[in-house]
């Protein structure tokens, strides 16, 4: 396998039946390394149709890192990744990403309707002009999460909890089924942090996915009905009333050294990274 997108094969269900062409995202022996040094371990685990799960961890833990491995954006050093039982190529147009706010450059001259609008761009086509049907969507994604008001203010004016609503309401204007979504709640205030959960919650209603890295563990419990606890790798993975025990907590938050060690005896064995 080479170093691009963890992809299935058609006979990847076959080679896995462990996993299900129903979960909108099955992860199956991923591992990811940065100069040989290991970042994700053999991660292994579904995700229920419908649910809300939150990834939690430490920080290093590989949370983001899972994410974007996930989505293609960094390359995987073995393992492979499925959506509805099909690959990322297949899939794309049905997953939304919300990145986190510190990796977006915003001094870049967009409004925030023009932000949103381009998470319309695989409905629009690209270098075609955004109608106002689609506008007249993106607006109503933008009233969704509090910010029709300020739809014409640049983004770089808008405060850290503002930003991040644009680019909340920037992944409901995909109309997507999946959504990825890397501390959506970091750095808000607190009116909008509740604003972001009920949005989140309705997609849930509606049959949507959403996986959000997350980093308060005392709200992991009530948010999110679902967890996958994360020290590069898997911990523990199933309904939060299940996985929030502190005998987990305990392995996730701690004995990160011993494995790190391991994981990196076992990829010095592995050879060069395909």
């Amino acid at each position: 396998m080479n170093a691009t997108t963890p992809q299935l094969t058609t006979s990847a269900l076959t080679a896995h039946p462990e996993h299900s062409a129903e979960s909108p995202l099955s992860v199956h022996a991923l591992t990811v390394a940065y100069h040989r040094k290991p970042v994700l371990w053999d991660v292994d685990f579904d995700v229920p149709p419908a649910s809300l799960m939150a990834i939690v961890g430490p920080n290093g833990a590989g949370k983001s890192t899972l994410i974007k491995a996930c989505l293609g954006l960094i390359p995987a050093a073995a393992g492979e990744v499925e959506f509805w039982g099909e690959p990322l190529r297949r899939a794309r147009s049905r997953i939304g990403y919300v990145p986190q706010r510190e990796s977006v450059d915003w001094d870049f001259p967009v409004s925030a309707l023009d932000v949103v609008c381009m998470g319309r761009y695989r409905k629009v086509g690209w270098l075609r002009r955004v109608s106002k049907t689609h506008k007249a969507a993106a607006m109503a994604c933008l009233e969704r999460v509090g910010m029709k008001e300020l739809s014409h203010r640049q983004i770089g004016k808008l405060s850290g909890g503002q930003q991040q609503r644009v680019f909340l309401a920037r992944a409901l204007a995909q109309e997507a089924e999946l959504y990825f979504m890397d501390e959506p709640f970091a750095g808000v205030d607190a009116a909008t942090e509740r604003a972001i959960i009920g949005v989140l919650r309705d997609l849930q209603r509606e049959g949507k996915t959403i996986i959000c890295v997350h980093h308060d563990l005392q709200t992991v419990g009530s948010y999110f009905d679902y967890a996958l606890l994360l020290n590069m790798r898997v911990v523990a993975v199933g309904p939060t009333s299940q996985t929030l025990t502190q005998e987990n907590l305990v392995k996730s938050y701690g004995g990160r050294l011993t494995l790190l060690e391991q994981a990196g005896e076992a990829i010095a064995q592995m050879g060069p990274t395909r």
